[in-house]
C-alpha cells in the first residue's frame, strides 16, 4: 500500500513544461485495446491500497494501482462481490485500468455496467491540477457527474488516482442451466421479460447457457419452470466468457464486438457469433471487410468495435466527435494523455 500521489502530480507537471506526452502504464493487461499511443511510459502502479471500506455500506474506495486480485479479495472475506463482474485479462489487473477501459463481465445488463457503480473519482488533469468528484456514499451526485466520464475514457482525460465504487452483496445460490437453443435472441429476450433471477445469459455453438442467482428458494423455483440441465462447475463457464478463454476465442479471425439492441436480428454477416448480455452484446469472428461489418452494425441501431487490433472505435462523427474533442480540451488541453488512444484527433 503506497500513496504517491505527489510524486505523480510532479511527473504530469514535469510533462506539461517539456511538453512531452505520456503513455499511462499500469497492470498493461489491456493494452491490445485501441491504437498504439506516441508517449513516453508512465508507471501509475506503484499508487496502490484500499482507502476506505466499510462492508455496511456497501462502498470501496481504492487507489488506482490497487489489484482487482486484492479488491475481490477483500470483498469475498465480507461476502461481497463487483457486481458488474470485470474482465481482468491477466493477473496484474488493476482498478484505474479496469475503470479506464470500462469493460464489463456478463452480469452487466442485469445489475448494471462498471459505469454504473461508480460513486466518485480523484485524479490530476492535463493542467497537473488535482480534482474530485462525486462521493463516498450512494446518494451523493447532484448535477453532472464527471467522476463517470472516467469510465471508458482510456486514460484520455487524465490520470485516476482514486475511485469510489458501489459493492453488492453475494447470492445465497448460483447455478447454470445449458440446454440446445435454435431461436438465441427470442430466447434471451423472454428471459429479460421475465421476473426470474437471471444475472446471466449466453448462448455459444448451439447452446444458451443462463445463470440463477438469489435466495435458495428463488432459485430453485426458477430451475423448475426454465428448460435445462445442470451445468457442473457453471462458474467455469461464465470464467472463461469474461476473460475470453472459451474455444470460441481462439482464432486468428479479426475479433469484433458489436453492441446493439437486444431484440436485434442477428446481422447478415459471413462468421461465428457467440451472443452474451442476454443478446445486446455479441461477438463475431469474421474476415468480413470492416466497414461492411460497422454499416450492418449502425443499421441495427448499435455499433461494432474492432477488439483486438488497430481501429477499435468505431470512428467518431458529427456531434459525438464535437463532444469528445470538447471534453478532451477541457480536461487535457495540450493532449499530455495517452493521445491516439481512441481518436487518431486526440
Amino acid at each position: 500500500m503506497a500513496d504517491i500521489e505527489k510524486d505523480l502530480q510532479d511527473g504530469v507537471r514535469d510533462a506539461l513544461a517539456k511538453k512531452r506526452r505520456l503513455n499511462i502504464v499500469s497492470g498493461n493487461t489491456k493494452t491490445f485495446l485501441g491504437a498504439r499511443i506516441e508517449g513516453e511510459a508512465f508507471e501509475v502502479s506503484g499508487h496502490s491500497g484500499i482507502v476506505d471500506y466499510d462492508p455496511k455500506e456497501l462502498v470501496m474506495t481504492a487507489r488506482c494501482g490497487t489489484s482487482i486480485a486484492e479488491i475481490e479479495s477483500a470483498l469475498r472475506d465480507a461476502n461481497q462481490m463487483l457486481a458488474f463482474e470485470p474482465p481482468r485479462f491477466g493477473t496484474a489487473a488493476t482498478l484505474g485500468g479496469t475503470v479506464a477501459c470500462g469493460l464489463s463481465g456478463p452480469r452487466r445488463p442485469y445489475a448494471g455496467s462498471c459505469r454504473d457503480h461508480v460513486l466518485g473519482c480523484r485524479m490530476i488533469n492535463g493542467r497537473g491540477e488535482i480534482l474530485d468528484f462525486g462521493g463516498r456514499v450512494m446518494k451523493n451526485v447532484a448535477g453532472f457527474d464527471a467522476s463517470r466520464l472516467m469510465v471508458g475514457a482510456f486514460g484520455t482525460l487524465g490520470i485516476l488516482l482514486e475511485v469510489s465504487f458501489k459493492v453488492l452483496p453475494r447470492a445465497a445460490s448460483s447455478l447454470t442451466l445449458v440446454h440446445e437453443c435454435s431461436d438465441p435472441v427470442g430466447y434471451l429476450n423472454s428471459l429479460s421479460a421475465s421476473p426470474l433471477p437471471v444475472d446471466a445469459a449466453a448462448h455459444v455453438d448451439g447452446l444458451c447457457y443462463v445463470r440463477l442467482s438469489g435466495s435458495d428458494q428463488a432459485v430453485s423455483e426458477a430451475k423448475q419452470r426454465l428448460q435445462g440441465e445442470l451445468l457442473a462447475g457453471g462458474e467455469v463457464f461464465w470464467e472463461g466468457l469474461r476473460e475470453q478463454k472459451l474455444p470460441f476465442f481462439d482464432t486468428d479471425l479479426p475479433l469484433w464486438r458489436i453492441a446493439c439492441p437486444p431484440a436485434s436480428p442477428m446481422l447478415d454477416l459471413p462468421g461465428h457469433w457467440m451472443i452474451d448480455w442476454g443478446a445486446s452484446q455479441r461477438w463475431l469472428k469474421s474476415a468480413a471487410e470492416t466497414g461492411e461489418i460497422r454499416q450492418k452494425a449502425m443499421e441495427a441501431g448499435g455499433h461494432a468495435a474492432l477488439f483486438r487490433g488497430e481501429g477499435f472505435m468505431q470512428p467518431l462523427t458529427g456531434t459525438l466527435l464535437l463532444l469528445h474533442r470538447n471534453l478532451k480540451s477541457a480536461f487535457d488541453p495540450e493532449g499530455v494523455f495517452n493521445h491516439g488512444r481512441l481518436c487518431p484527433e486526440f
